[in-house]
């Protein structure tokens, strides 16, 4: 009897029961820039200090197939007044094949939005030279580690919750 090979699967399956993951595509879902102190805000002399926020969701839209959204707001601001705002959702569609659902979060909201990060940078780098103002490249973010502490806070969170847990005490006896 002959070895398989490893790497081609058996003809009875044809690898149909592999795990997949493919992008679909990459998309601005919705972006609106501002800057609501311009034309005077070119003559403000001081540094402006810049807020970033992240927010990350993942929803199903078919069978195999999941939209990631990341939010991305921006603000700049000084004691003059707000320099700029820039609000961006960066939607990724993405599908999946012979993955179990409790897989789905780590790829939804880790792997997928690093992979869609580099363009929604660009985008908001854009945004903001179109404005006028030197393009703002945002720091790389390492959404692994955002996902894994978020992961830790929900179990603490629970944990709080449960009798004999760190949070409130059980009331009464059972």
């Amino acid at each position: 009897m002959a070895e398989q090979d490893p790497i081609t699967p058996a003809p009875e399956n044809n690898g149909d029961d592999a795990p997949q993951a493919a992008t679909i595509a990459h998309y601005v879902k919705d972006l609106s820039a501002e800057s609501p102190s311009a034309p005077t805000v070119f003559q403000w002399t001081e540094q402006a200090a810049i807020d970033v926020q992240f927010g990350i969701n993942g929803t199903k839209v078919a069978d195999d197939v999941h939209e990631v959204v990341m939010k991305i707001d921006v603000k700049a601001t000084s004691a003059q007044g707000t320099h700029f705002i820039v609000d961006l959702s960066y939607g990724g569609l993405f599908a999946f094949r012979n993955i179990p659902e409790e897989a789905l979060p780590p790829f939804l909201l880790a792997e997928a939005p690093r992979l869609m990060f580099p363009f929604a940078r660009q985008v908001v780098a854009n945004a903001i030279q179109h404005m006028g103002f030197p393009p703002l490249l945002l720091e790389p973010v390492d959404f692994g580690a955002a996902f894994a502490a978020q992961l830790e806070a929900e179990q603490t969170a629970q944990a709080a919750d449960q009798p004999g847990g760190a949070g409130e005490p059980p009331v009464g006896n059972a």
